[in-house]
């Protein structure tokens, strides 16, 4: 039995492998951005088309060791009216998403990023958490990593920092799982892609580990303009990407 499906060489396995404890540590030092970080390289080793549900499968451990932390101080109030609006939004934009061609994911993902980083995410406070969560998984059927999103929704909460993280980790979790579910029922086969989830699932975790223990010590602003830097890059290499492929196409 290969560990790895066809696709994926040894050298870009350990790329994920690598990008994933990293992406973690970051995601448990600030809440967000690991995610975006591992869409972005991801895309650039897996195939589009199966880009998004590898995606949800390796980040719904990072988010749920984050949460597990953090237990506590999850508002466990949001839990119910945001799975609500998410299974409905990730049931359709599901059924939207399977029949795109392999170039617009990789251009919705670049341009998708760039928005996160530099244009005004909208506020949703009068939308609740019904309405964020349909919005966001919706997107997140197409996008993969709306946690800059979900966190806009929570920042709507006015809670501490603590509150913050536990709480967006379990929404984010939620929509993972929720996300894995409906791709699984449309017909997606994760088994090929079972041993590399594996592994790179176990270096998030020690990612998540380290995070906590490590990254709260290192200048907050330095490594935001460092990470926002790689972000850019790589969202330009995606959108370069698509972009050349629709116009070969």
């Amino acid at each position: 039995m290969n560990l790895l499906p066809e696709s994926v060489s040894p050298p870009m396995a350990g790329l994920l492998v690598a990008t994933s404890f990293f992406t973690s540590l970051i995601s448990a030092a600030f809440g967000l951005g690991g995610g975006m970080a591992m869409l972005a390289v991801m895309a650039i080793v897996l195939p589009p088309q199966v880009l998004i549900p590898v995606h949800a499968a390796v980040q719904i451990a990072s988010n749920a060791a984050r949460m597990a932390l953090l237990i506590r101080h999850v508002l466990t109030s949001t839990i119910l009216p945001f799975a609500l609006g998410s299974l409905v939004g990730a049931s359709l934009g599901g059924l939207i998403a399977v029949s795109l061609p392999p170039y617009s994911v990789e251009l919705a993902v670049g341009l998708f990023i760039l928005w996160t980083l530099f244009g005004p995410l909208p506020p949703l406070g009068r939308f609740a958490l019904t309405g964020g969560g349909f919005i966001s998984s919706f997107l997140t059927m197409f996008f993969g990593a709306t946690g800059p999103f979900v966190a806009s929704i929570v920042r709507t909460l006015k809670v501490d920092r603590l509150q913050f993280v536990a709480t967006h980790s379990a929404l984010q979790s939620l929509q993972h799982l929720i996300k894995i579910a409906v791709f699984g029922m449309l017909g997606f086969a994760y088994g090929p892609y079972l041993g590399l989830v594996a592994m790179t699932i176990a270096a998030g975790l020690l990612g998540t580990w380290a995070g906590k223990h490590l990254l709260l010590r290192i200048n907050e602003r330095v490594f935001s303009n460092v990470l926002t830097t790689i972000l850019t890059l790589l969202a330009l290499r995606l959108v370069w990407s698509g972009a050349g492929a629709l116009v070969a196409g």
